[in-house]
């Protein structure tokens, strides 16, 4: 009796549906006519273009992309070299989808003629890695400075403190408010240290089967009852999306760390903000010291339409004591990083004027019917 995989060799070939194909890649692909009209997006394109195919398709791809993009040279050079042409570096930027630095193939389809295919290829997930890594260099560096200042600067402050109250008691009264200036100033950098100290906590992370939205809806509902009362919340969730493998209790910080500095960037008038998940295929990460791989496919995302990031502090944003408030400290994005690196996640962020978004890749629970009481 012949083997199964004898039985299907002798089948005769199946058609396969080519839009099938092009809908399970990772990578937005178009197909763009003579005339400059798209006449195909795969899935992956409605995504990352943010329309949908019925809308796009017959329309001009300049509706996509701008006017002055080398994406419409490269489709020329296509077409008069009948021949594949691609860029590395392009900087795709528009207000719908913000800015992202990507890969460009531009190749001729050989039926029907005049045709060209356009496949997108980000090169956010090598960045990702990248940033990822220098977060946890400057997590580290925070640990360090962390065990540093509690030993070195900690206790001596409460050496001038008491010292500060015992010369209060023998000073005039216009002299008590130096001396209260002493204290006051010594409870503050106190404070700091403390806030820096969460930093050098080495213990292992709890982690359990986490309901991502329910900490999305409980971070909502403590913005909007303090400090997001004036801003309009919208919510773009995948109901679909399985349970993540984290701690709740620092899920929820790290959430509301991000939330509270998008609605301090929000506008007075017309903030608004915007929360979504979506499951995304085929990015893992490196685990150090070893050959495994870490699946990141759940993406939680905390998008404003604030003024921007300035671009002198974006390379070093999640560094510790980097800041734009004027009284902040700049430990809380640091933190951030610390958290979402303990999870064996990633997170970044694109940034343009009216749209900035911290995004938190994060892992997939292995039991996903397993989840936490109050996940």
């Amino acid at each position: 009796m012949p083997k199964p995989a004898t039985l299907a060799r002798r089948r005769p070939q199946e058609e396969i549906d080519p839009a099938v194909v092009l809908n399970a890649l990772p990578d937005p692909v178009l197909v763009v006519d003579r005339a400059g009209a798209v006449q195909f997006v795969n899935l992956e394109a409605e995504e990352f273009f943010d329309v949908s195919s019925a809308r796009v398709v017959g329309t001009p791809l300049t509706d996509l992309i701008p006017a002055d993009s080398p994406i419409l040279g490269l489709i020329e050079q296509a077409r008069e070299t009948h021949g594949s042409v691609s860029e590395y570096g392009v900087t795709l930027e528009t207000p719908r989808i913000g800015a992202h630095f990507m890969t460009v193939q531009a190749a001729p389809a050989s039926d029907p003629p005049d045709l060209v295919v356009l496949t997108l290829h980000q090169r956010s997930i090598a960045r990702k890695i990248d940033n990822q890594l220098s977060h946890r260099g400057a997590a580290r560096s925070v640990i360090a400075m962390a065990a540093m200042l509690a030993h070195e600067v900690k206790n001596p402050l409460s050496g001038i403190r008491g010292a500060a109250q015992l010369l209060e008691e023998s000073v005039v009264e216009e002299d008590r408010l130096l001396t209260r200036l002493i204290c006051d100033e010594t409870d503050r950098i106190v404070a700091l240290v403390d806030r820096m100290e969460v930093f050098a906590d080495r213990r292992p992370v709890q982690k359990a089967a986490i309901n991502i939205h329910s900490v999305l809806e409980h971070v909502r509902r403590i913005a909007q009852n303090g400090f997001a009362r004036h801003i309009r919340f919208v919510e773009r969730y995948d109901p679909s999306l399985p349970p993540v493998l984290g701690n709740r209790d620092q899920l929820i910080q790290v959430l509301l760390n991000l939330v509270k500095n998008a609605a301090e960037a929000c506008p007075e008038q017309g903030g608004e903000i915007v929360l979504s998940t979506a499951y995304q295929h085929g990015v893992r990460l490196a685990v150090a010291g070893s050959d495994s791989r870490v699946h990141l496919p759940l993406l939680v995302s905390v998008q404003d339409n604030g003024d921007g990031i300035p671009e002198d502090i974006q390379a070093n944003l999640f560094d510790p004591f980097v800041t734009t408030k004027l009284n902040g400290t700049g430990l809380g994005l640091a933190l951030v990083a610390k958290i979402v690196g303990d999870h064996g996640g990633v997170i970044e962020f694109e940034s343009v004027p009216r749209r900035t978004v911290f995004k938190v890749s994060l892992p997939m629970a292995a039991d996903s019917g397993a989840l936490v009481e109050g996940a």
